[in-house]
C-alpha cells in the first residue's frame, strides 16, 4: 500500500505523492496532437504556479511513453540574471545534459565554443543521437533569460527551425514562462516594440493554462475523500473556490494546511468552513514565498499604476487589455478582467495579500490599539470610538505619511484598513470589494460575530461633495442589503480636491448621521 499522498504546493505535482488533477485539461488554445505531427514550435505562458512545469513533466512521460518521438524537460533557470551570450549558452548547454543524464536519455556533447552556435549545434548532435526517433524539447523558464541572452537563444531555434526533422534538429519545441513570447522579446529589446526583423517569427500558437473550475476544486478533495474517507462540506468548497477563483496553489495550500495542519495528517474529521477560514489566515500570516513575490511585484511602476487604480476604484481609458503594462498584471496572475466587473484583483486572497504588503508600513507604526478603548463591554467592536480615532490620526499624520507613499491616491484606502487590520487581526475578517470604474471601495468587517459596513469614497477635482455623497449613500446601501440589512454602516469620504487643503480641520473633519439611511457620515 503506498503512503498517503497529500495536496502539494512546492514544486510540481505528480500523481504517485499528490492528489492532482490532468494538467493538460485546462490548457487553453493549445493542440497537443498538431505540435508532433506538423512540426511545430509553440508558446506556453501562465502565472507562476498553475501547474506549468507539472504539465510538461506529464506530457514528457507520456511522449516517451510511446513510440513516436523522444522528449525531453529542461529549465534554462539558471541562467537567470546572465544578460551575457558567452556566460549563458554553455550554461544553457549544460541544463541540456544535465536533463538528459537524469532522465537516461542519449548525451549530447558541447562541440562549439561559439556561444551564437553552441545551443544549435547541440540541438544538430543531440537530434542524431537520438533518432531514427523524432526529438522535441520542452524549455521551461524561458522568460528568465534576458538581454543579449535571450536573443541569442531565440536566434538559434529560429536558425535551425527550417531544418527540423529527425535526426536533423528538434521537431518541436515548447517554451514556457509567465509571459507570452512577444513580451519577453520587448523586454529584451529594452521596451522597444516588435518589428519585422524580430529574432522569432516561427511561433504556431500561444497557449495558456487556466485555473480550476468550481468542479475542479470538488474533484480534487473528492481523491482524499476516496482514499481516507475525509469529507468536507459544500459551504467549505464553496469559500476555497470563492477565496481562490481556482487558482491552483491557493486551492491546494487551503485545502494541505486545512488537513495537515490545523487537523492531524490522520484525522478523518470533516473540513468546515470554519477551518478553511482558519487555513486562509495562517496562509495569509505565514506570508508563503508564492504570495510574498506577489507582493513585490507591486514595486514595479507599470505595476503600481494598474493596481492603484482598481485599489480606488478610479477610470482610466489607457488602462484596457491590450495595455502593456496591463499585459503584464494579467500575465503574472495579480489582476483579471471580465465583462461584468472589469478589472479586479485576480482574488480575495491576493487582495488581502497586496492590502497588506502596502500599508503593512502604516499598520505596524499605527499607535496600538490598548491606547484607546476601541471594544465594548460585550467584547464587539466598538466602530463609531474606532473611526472617531481614524479621524484624529487622519488629521495629525495624514499629510506628512503620504508624502513617503508611493500609492498616494490609494493612500487614504490603505491607511483605513490599515487602521481597521490593527484591532481586527486574529480576532475578525475584513471582505473586500474594489475594482477599476467603481468609484469606491466596500468593506465588510466582521468581529466578535458582529457586521460592520465601511464604504470610502474620494471627493476629486472633477467631482462635487454633495453628489459624492449621494452616490455614496445610494451605494453603500445597496452593499448592506447584500451583505447584512441590519448592519452598523459607514461612508467615509475623503476630499482630496487641491482646495479642501486650503480648508481648516474643522472644516474638512465632520460625522453626521443620515436620517433616512441610518448610514454614519465622516468627512476626512
Amino acid at each position: 500500500m503506498r503512503a498517503r499522498r497529500f495536496f502539494n504546493t512546492t514544486g510540481p505535482c505528480n500523481p504517485d505523492d499528490h492528489y492532482m488533477l490532468p494538467p493538460a485539461d485546462r490548457l487553453v488554445g493549445a493542440q497537443l496532437h498538431r505540435y508532433i505531427k506538423d512540426k511545430l514550435f509553440w508558446v506556453l505562458h501562465a502565472p507562476r504556479q498553475t501547474g506549468k512545469t507539472t504539465f510538461l513533466l506529464s506530457w514528457m512521460r507520456e511522449i516517451n511513453a510511446g513510440d513516436e518521438a523522444i522528449s525531453c524537460y529542461v529549465s534554462v533557470e539558471r541562467c537567470q540574471g546572465v544578460p551575457e551570450p558567452e556566460r549563458a549558452m554553455p550554461a544553457i548547454c549544460n541544463a541540456i545534459r544535465d536533463y538528459t543524464r537524469m532522465l537516461g536519455l542519449a548525451i549530447p556533447k558541447i562541440k562549439s565554443d561559439d556561444a551564437g552556435s553552441m545551443l544549435s549545434d547541440m540541438l544538430i548532435q543531440w537530434s542524431e543521437l537520438v533518432a531514427p526517433k523524432p526529438l522535441i524539447v520542452l524549455f521551461d523558464e524561458v522568460d528568465t533569460l534576458e538581454g543579449e541572452t535571450l536573443i541569442s537563444f531565440l536566434r538559434q531555434l529560429r536558425g535551425g527551425f527550417a531544418s527540423r526533422g529527425a535526426g536533423t534538429f528538434p521537431i518541436s519545441m515548447a517554451l514556457v514562462g509567465m509571459r507570452d513570447l512577444k513580451d519577453y522579446i520587448t523586454a529584451a529589446k529594452d521596451g522597444k516594440a516588435l518589428n519585422p526583423g524580430s529574432p522569432f517569427n516561427v511561433k504556431a500558437d500561444s497557449a495558456s493554462l487556466a485555473n480550476f473550475t468550481k468542479e475542479d476544486v470538488i474533484k480534487l478533495f473528492a481523491q482524499r475523500t476516496q482514499e481516507t474517507g475525509q469529507q468536507i462540506t459544500p459551504e467549505a468548497l464553496d469559500y476555497v473556490y470563492e477565496q481562490s477563483k481556482g487558482q491552483p496553489w491557493i486551492v491546494n495550500s487551503l485545502f494541505a494546511r486545512a488537513t495537515l495542519r490545523i487537523l492531524d495528517e490522520a484525522s478523518t474529521e470533516t473540513v468546515t468552513k470554519n477551518l478553511i477560514k482558519q487555513a486562509r489566515l495562517q496562509m495569509i500570516e505565514a506570508r508563503e514565498t508564492h504570495l510574498d513575490a506577489l507582493g513585490e511585484r507591486l514595486r514595479d511602476p507599470r505595476i503600481e499604476h494598474v493596481v492603484q487604480t482598481i485599489i480606488t476604484g478610479g477610470t482610466d481609458p489607457s488602462i484596457g487589455r491590450t495595455n502593456r503594462d496591463v499585459e503584464l498584471a494579467m500575465d503574472l496572475g495579480l489582476i483579471s478582467w471580465d465583462a461584468e466587473t472589469g478589472f479586479t484583483i485576480a482574488n480575495p486572497i491576493y487582495e488581502e495579500i497586496l492590502t497588506r504588503f502596502l500599508n503593512s508600513g502604516y499598520h505596524d507604526n499605527l499607535p496600538p490599539p490598548s491606547t484607546w478603548p476601541w471594544q465594548k463591554s460585550d467584547g464587539t467592536l466598538d466602530m463609531d470610538r474606532l473611526l472617531v480615532e481614524f479621524q484624529k490620526f487622519w488629521r495629525r499624520h495624514s499629510e506628512m505619511w503620504e508624502q513617503k507613499s508611493n500609492y498616494t491616491e490609494a493612500f487614504p484606502h490603505l491607511l483605513l484598513m490599515a487602521f481597521l487590520q490593527r484591532v481586527t487581526n486574529g480576532g475578525g475578517y475584513i471582505e473586500r470589494e474594489y475594482a477599476a470604474g467603481r468609484g469606491r471601495m466596500d468593506l465588510a468587517v466582521e468581529f466578535a460575530g458582529k457586521c460592520y459596513i465601511i464604504e470610502v469614497k474620494i471627493i476629486s477635482s472633477y467631482d462635487s461633495p454633495a453628489t459624492v455623497r449621494e452616490e455614496g449613500l445610494e451605494q453603500i446601501c445597496r452593499y448592506r442589503d447584500k451583505i447584512n440589512a441590519s448592519a452598523p454602516t459607514y461612508l467615509v469620504i475623503f476630499d482630496r480636491r487641491p482646495q479642501a487643503k486650503e480648508q481648516s480641520w474643522d472644516e474638512r473633519i465632520s460625522w453626521e448621521v443620515d436620517a433616512a439611511t441610518n448610514v454614519a457620515i465622516l468627512g476626512c
